[in-house]
């Protein structure tokens, strides 16, 4: 990412071309949420979902049962994408630097943003997106001519 931390669009379409598992912490059941829908096309766009959700523990979510943790997951995680609110996000650190291998990137939802994670988890290694939504993005990036009105 760039130096100022704020994405360039040749590393979104490199993060994005080059991923293959993406687990989902906040997942939601619900068809109505973007918890799902986001995830939901992830999938259908041959992405492998691992849904993160005390509250839908062991349900099965986008393929798969839903897990509990992220260190639950046993398989390489290329991003962690976070649907959580900002202030939220703090409490996850620790189960995100727990998981190994560490994911690639993790990334925050649009309307998600929080500096002083994003600093910690890039001390670490891992690759930040803060604020922009995973399937617009995807959309815009790898889907040339796609509608992204109502993404």
């Amino acid at each position: 990412m760039s130096e100022h931390h704020e994405p360039h669009d040749d590393d979104l379409r490199r993060l994005l071309s080059t991923s293959k598992r993406i687990a989902v912490l906040g997942a939601s059941a619900r068809h109505d949420r973007p918890a799902f829908e986001v995830p939901e096309y992830l999938a259908r766009h041959g992405y492998e979902i691992f849904a993160v959700n005390p509250r839908y523990a062991g349900e099965p979510l986008h393929g798969r049962a839903t897990l509990t943790s992220l260190p639950e997951i046993t398989v390489a995680i290329d991003i962690v994408d976070v649907f959580r609110r900002s202030q939220d996000v703090p409490g996850h650190v620790d189960e995100i630097l727990a998981m190994r291998p560490l994911p690639r990137a993790v990334w925050l939802q649009l309307g998600i943003r929080n500096d002083d994670v994003a600093r910690r988890l890039r001390e670490q290694g891992i690759e930040v997106v803060q604020d922009l939504c995973l399937k617009i993005e995807h959309r815009r990036l790898l889907e040339p001519g796609a509608p992204v009105a109502g993404a």
